[in-house]
């Protein structure tokens, strides 16, 4: 079981990450296959009870794929592979295993029954270079040469053997779904917010009474992190990164990327085992692909024409709480871990409950005796493999990485959100359990309560009355870091990223061009 101690990496995945080599921000880039195939590669995922005006009784999943876009990345851009099974997959027992899982298929085809757009030239209709002839503004707009297709599908029970429908849009039946094409400049799509909104679906899904809505397309990264100075050792001094005034002081090194989100607002009521099932899911994202991958030496007339896959599915990426593999799994087993189900995670407990990144970050820092020696480290356990007693924690339990939410407590309007998810409630003495780790929304700053978490600062918001459930692990012997652990942080400000004010939440992509 191996997720806790990454709930609190993003800042000292700079430490892992100097031994490791560069990678992205969040879970970019973090392990050594899924490099080679960013089209597969999991950044973000995010579970959440919606809080947009009158959405409040549902539950949204993003997934992010395909890391560090930018804007400018003609003239193909980032379509999704065909060739690829992406999976949104929720537990709703406490078993580990999936229950419910949302399987998206991409299909992407040229224009003119393949042809693509001609012009006449010289006497001859010639197939344009580009994926666009001319301004762009409505769904299946003419001018578009690629057109990105994808469908749901609906798996009860385990993802390869249970039951599979396919939902259908709720407007005329159809069970293949548009994707808009890619931020490609303001001259080629004047207006992106409103040609995007055209692209949210709502949608029946099968066995649930309540519709959902499903968005997939490009946005702006909803991911903050001081990427460069945190992953070289953290090069950043003390006195800044312990001092509260001045978390956003730096810029967020990202914040000029895109990536490809797939989003659901689904009825909470869909989510669980029916009326008197648990309120707690778990979620967690995955992206597999065919085991044989043959490359065509004279590849046809057509898009996406060089490969030929085949062969049972093998899963290549695997994401639920943030940072995880990039940060606390050792560099060894960080394909096994892609490749891995919730179920196996007790081969990984070790990263967990003694784990190297609070080492690390006394060797950044040049500050020995800092890191926690409450050992086995029970109290990341509890926090991000088993969920909180009386706040995520479902009722019979196995352990295993994964998010969790209590779909039973009431979202919180963005503006009251506190940042710091429960940390930051415990001490604020708010009202607000909606937050990481209680499922992660885009205003959550993971890097701080990570960082807060693996130097046992929530050991300290524990306290003497036991408030989280970690017993007698957390002794002041055992975590010498005092109450200064709520004040680390990589000086980028997760709350101040722009953000939409309903689904998808994730804000407009930035354009090619401006």
């Amino acid at each position: 079981m191996t997720k806790p101690s990454f709930a609190f990496t993003p800042l000292l995945a700079a430490l892992l990450m100097a031994a490791v080599g560069p990678v992205g921000a969040s879970s970019h880039r973090e392990a050594p296959f899924i490099t080679t195939v960013p089209k597969v590669d999991a950044t973000d995922f995010y579970m959440f009870r919606s809080y947009e005006a009158g959405r409040d009784d549902h539950v949204t999943l993003i997934a992010n794929y395909v890391p560090l876009q930018d804007a400018y990345g003609g003239p193909n851009y980032f379509a999704m592979d065909p060739n690829a099974l992406y999976e949104i997959h929720v537990d709703n027992n406490g078993d580990a295993k999936e229950d419910l899982t949302f399987q998206f298929r991409f299909t992407n085809t040229l224009a003119n029954a393949g042809a693509g757009v001609t012009l006449p030239i010289g006497g001859k209709n010639v197939a344009i270079p580009l994926i666009q002839a001319g301004q762009v503004a409505n769904v299946r707009d003419a001018s578009l040469n690629l057109s990105e297709k994808f469908t749901l599908t609906v798996v009860r029970g385990d993802r390869r053997t249970g039951t599979a429908s396919l939902a259908t849009n709720a407007s005329g039946g159809a069970t293949q779904f548009d994707k808009p094409v890619d931020n490609i400049g303001v001259k080629t799509i004047p207006d992106y917010a409103g040609y995007a909104a055209k692209h949210i679906h709502t949608v029946n899904i099968p066995g649930c009474a309540m519709p959902a809505k499903v968005f997939v397309g490009q946005r702006q990264d909803p991911f903050a992190v001081n990427l460069g100075t945190i992953f070289d050792l953290v090069n950043a001094p003390v006195g800044v990164i312990t001092n509260p005034e001045l978390i956003n002081a730096a810029p967020n090194t990202i914040g000029d990327k895109n990536v490809t989100t797939l989003a659901l607002e689904v009825h909470k009521s869909c989510l669980k085992a029916g009326e008197t099932g648990d309120d707690v899911i778990g979620g967690w994202t995955t992206a597999s692909l065919r085991q044989a991958r043959l490359l065509n030496p004279r590849p046809a007339s057509a898009h996406q024409a060089s490969e030929k896959p085949g062969g049972a599915w093998v899963q290549v990426s695997r994401l639920g709480m943030p940072l995880v593999n990039e940060v606390v799994i050792g560099l060894k087993d960080k394909d096994k871990f892609n490749a891995s189900a919730p179920t196996g995670d007790g081969q990984f407990i070790d990263y967990v409950t003694n784990p190297t990144l609070p080492a690390l970050l006394e060797i950044a820092l040049a500050l020995p005796n800092i890191a926690p020696t409450n050992f086995p480290r029970n109290d990341l356990v509890t926090t991000f493999l088993t969920g909180i007693a009386g706040v995520n924690q479902p009722r019979n339990v196995v352990g295993a990485e994964m998010l969790r939410l209590n779909t039973a407590i009431p979202p919180v309007a963005f503006a009251q959100q506190n940042r710091l998810g429960i940390v930051g409630n415990i001490l604020a003495g708010g009202n607000d359990n909606a937050g990481y780790p209680n499922g992660r929304r885009p205003k959550d700053d993971v890097v701080d309560i990570s960082l807060v978490a693996v130097m046992g600062g929530l050991c300290v918001a524990n306290g003497t009355t036991n408030a989280l459930g970690f017993g007698t692990d957390c002794t002041p012997a055992k975590v010498p870091l005092s109450s200064t652990a709520f004040s680390l942080h990589d000086a980028v400000d997760q709350a101040v990223v722009t953000l939409l004010p309903g689904f998808p939440y994730l804000n407009t992509p930035l354009p090619g061009s401006k």
